[in-house]
């Protein structure tokens, strides 16, 4: 049974939405970082798709996952490293406080 390609685009659309409705809405910053990996999450399952439908026996759409999640694992890294930084200066790690740090 072959499956649609709508089956493989809606929960990447979904999880895009999700991650964009709470990257705006989130006040705290670890909230907006797993939003920002939702979001490229989605991206990645759309390379992959995109790929197989399109394309069916190249990889490029799985190289660029792959790049995508050293992108985001790289990402993930720094800004948890940032919010340390933020936590020992603010005791707190909303996004409001972080104009304090402007001096």
């Amino acid at each position: 049974m072959e499956l649609n390609l709508l089956y493989y685009l809606v929960p990447g659309t979904v999880m895009m939405f999700c991650g964009v409705y709470g990257f705006f809405t989130r006040r705290s910053l670890l909230a907006v970082l797993l939003s920002v990996e939702l979001m490229l999450n989605a991206v990645n399952i759309n390379f992959a798709v995109f790929n197989r439908f399109l394309f069916p026996d190249a990889l490029e759409g799985h190289f660029f996952s792959l790049f995508g999640i050293a992108i985001s694992a790289a990402e993930t890294a720094v800004a948890i490293a940032i919010m340390i930084n933020v936590y020992r200066n603010l005791n707190g790690i909303n996004t409001d406080d972080i104009r304090k740090l402007k001096g």
